[in-house]
C-alpha cells in the first residue's frame, strides 16, 4: 500500500506527474483539505484538478464521499486516473471537459467545491456557485494578485458568508551540495466562502 496512513499529507514524490502540470504541494494541500471541511459523505467538485492530488487525498479520507475531478486536458485527466489507481481510490469520477460548460449535467450537485484553476475564473466561480448546495462551501486558490482580487470580489458579489483568505508561506529543508538550506514553496492564497 502506497499510503497506509489515516492522515492527509501524501509526499509529492509519490504522485505520478507530468511536466508543466501543476501539483498542489503537500503543505498547501493540507490547508486546502482542512478548508474544505469535508463530511464523510460530502460531494466534492474539484475544478482544474491537475495532477489529482486533492481528489486522491479526499478519496482516501472520505471513502463514502463522491468526488468529481474536472479537467479539460485528456492527458491530464488520464494522469488523475492513474494517480487514483496508484492509491486504490475508487470514489473519484474524472470528467473531461471545460468548466463551466461541462458542469451543467453533472450529478449529484456538490456541497463542497475546490476551484484550482480555469479561465475565465470569475465566470467559473459564479456558475459553480449556482450548482453549490445550500450550506455548501467553496474553496479557491490564487497564485497571483489578479486571481486573488477576482476571486475575492466574486465571493463578495455572491454574498458568500464566512469568507476566509489565507496565504501560505512554507519553507522546506533541502540539501544543496554539502549544505542543508531552507527553500520557499511558491506562496498560494486560499479563499473560502459558504453559501446560505
Amino acid at each position: 500500500m502506497l499510503w497506509p496512513y489515516n492522515t492527509p499529507g501524501i509526499p509529492d514524490n509519490l504522485f505520478e506527474q507530468l511536466p508543466g502540470i501543476p501539483l498542489s504541494k503537500r503543505e498547501v494541500r493540507l490547508l486546502l483539505i482542512s478548508s474544505l471541511r469535508m463530511k464523510p459523505d460530502s460531494v466534492l467538485w474539484d475544478i482544474g484538478a491537475g495532477t489529482g492530488t486533492i481528489p486522491v487525498e479526499i478519496g482516501l479520507l472520505c471513502p463514502q464521499g463522491k468526488i468529481m475531478a474536472i479537467e479539460r486536458d485528456k492527458d491530464v485527466a488520464n494522469l488523475i486516473r492513474r494517480n487514483c489507481d496508484r492509491f486504490s481510490v475508487k470514489n473519484v469520477r474524472v470528467i473531461e471537459g471545460s468548466a463551466p460548460d461541462c458542469l451543467k449535467d453533472l450529478k449529484p450537485q456538490p456541497n463542497r467545491v475546490c476551484l484550482e484553476g480555469g479561465k475565465p475564473i470569475l465566470e467559473i466561480l459564479k456558475q459553480t456557485w449556482d450548482y453549490l448546495q445550500s450550506e455548501g462551501r467553496m474553496v479557491a486558490t490564487a497564485s497571483n494578485l489578479e486571481s486573488l482580487y477576482t476571486i475575492s470580489g466574486g465571493l463578495s458579489q455572491l454574498q458568500a458568508r464566512n469568507i476566509e483568505v489565507v496565504q501560505s508561506a512554507v519553507n522546506r529543508l533541502e540539501t544543496r551540495g554539502i549544505h542543508q538550506t531552507f527553500a520557499a514553496v511558491n506562496p498560494m492564497f486560499i479563499l473560502c466562502g459558504e453559501k446560505l
